[in-house]
């Protein structure tokens, strides 16, 4: 029996696809799996919803979860799965993730990763320092290290995308102060040039006109950014997790050096970390039968006690899984900090996991705030603008 594997062509996904499916088939010889690649981006998000519309598709897919697979219609194209044993298991905002009303879909393939402070631990013991609590607190903290002769906060609009993680890894934060706002802002009833979103372009923009970036952040890239942390040449990085990955390659000697916090919210009790969800692995409608059998199993195999082993040996992780398997012994700091944040539930998905709207000039509109060339209350009142034509290209109702 043969069953089809679609995976994105990122050279990472498919030696763990051929890893995995090694595995699979040395304990299952009956089957035999052929993996396929198609591009990221989107040219893959077209590949995907073709092949589901055209019944075209591989018995086994890995895609996004959150919004894009909601745009999947899975209700009518997937088998749900929420029978599975395996789904007790994953961590219930990654659950949320793959599932409508009606079903459970999508299984985890990798790792989560988180969006926040990413920071220079060493000196923070140095200078005795304590990780903030509240927005107050990280801006105290940024006046000590400044008087020590460093660079307190890191920006790398070199690489733009970068800009914008001061909006970004605040979201966490907006759903704890007001747990509707992603359902509402989907809704047009939500801005970003109100309370409680609008704080995070006015800490970008206090930030700024402290003084203290470094000074070569218009031109510097997110390389430089890892760098200059690992070097202690700046102490705070607002970055995804996923930098890590720079350092492992580029300055591991200073992994034991680089932590993370979630960007403060004004108060303590708002203050939680933003989770990028890992992508799902799902199965189309279209799979039957025996194959249907043979890519349940496949798809349970991924998060056994191989499957994780392999995940750990072939992927970059930048983030603890959502609860299918454990972070390495040797973890770093890092992804150990971020973990702590999970396990005590003060975190909330990233707004494109329960959002689609996004508009397409944010990054380039916080290199503005970020550069003084624009105010953050400016700033928020544009961007709200740059999603409208984004929002009614959706056809979504109230834009």
């Amino acid at each position: 029996m043969e069953i089809d594997f679609l995976v994105d062509n990122q050279p990472h996904t498919i030696a763990l696809a051929d890893a995995l499916v090694e595995a699979f088939t040395a304990d299952n010889p009956d089957v035999t799996i052929s993996v396929d690649s198609r591009p990221g981006g989107g040219d893959g998000d077209n590949i995907v919803k073709t092949r589901l519309s055209t019944e075209e598709m591989a018995d086994v897919f890995i895609y996004n979860s959150g919004s894009l697979f909601q745009a999947l219609n899975p209700d009518q194209m997937l088998v749900d799965l929420s029978d599975q044993p395996w789904v007790a298991e994953l961590d219930e905002e990654f659950v949320n993730t793959v599932s409508t009303e009606n079903g459970t879909y999508g299984n985890a393939w990798g790792a989560t990763f988180g969006g926040g402070i990413i920071y220079n631990r060493a000196v923070y013991d140095e200078l005795g320092l304590e990780v903030p609590q509240t927005w107050d607190e990280f801006m105290e903290n940024n006046e000590v290290i400044a008087e020590a002769g460093m660079t307190p906060v890191i920006q790398t609009y070199g690489s733009t995308y970068t800009s914008q993680l001061f909006v970004l890894a605040d979201f966490a934060n907006v759903d704890s102060m007001d747990p509707d706002w992603a359902e509402e802002y989907t809704a047009n009833n939500r801005k970003y040039a109100d309370e409680p979103a609008v704080q995070a372009f006015r800490n970008h923009e206090e930030v700024y006109e402290a003084g203290y970036f470094n000074e070569n952040f218009p031109s510097a890239t997110d390389a430089d950014g890892a760098r200059m942390l690992a070097e202690r040449d700046g102490v705070h990085y607002p970055m995804l997790s996923n930098l890590i990955t720079h350092v492992r390659q580029d300055n591991p000697e200073a992994l034991e050096d680089i932590g993370f916090f979630a960007i403060p919210a004004q108060e303590a009790e708002h203050t939680q970390a933003t989770i990028w969800q890992a992508a799902g692995i799902y199965i189309p409608q279209t799979t039957e039968g025996a194959e249907l059998e043979a890519a349940k199993d496949f798809v349970a195999f991924i998060t056994s006690d191989t499957g994780c082993e392999l995940k750990a040996e072939y992927l970059s992780i930048a983030g603890p899984f959502p609860g299918t398997c454990d972070l390495p012994s040797d973890a770093a700091p890092i992804l150990t900090d971020l973990e702590q944040y999970v396990d005590e539930g003060r975190t909330a998905p990233a707004l494109e996991f329960l959002s689609p709207v996004k508009g397409p000039n944010l990054e380039h509109i916080m290199v503005e705030v970020g550069s003084g060339i624009r105010s953050a209350e400016d700033a928020a009142a544009y961007y709200d603008d740059d999603v409208v034509n984004q929002a009614r290209q959706l056809g979504l109702d109230g834009w």
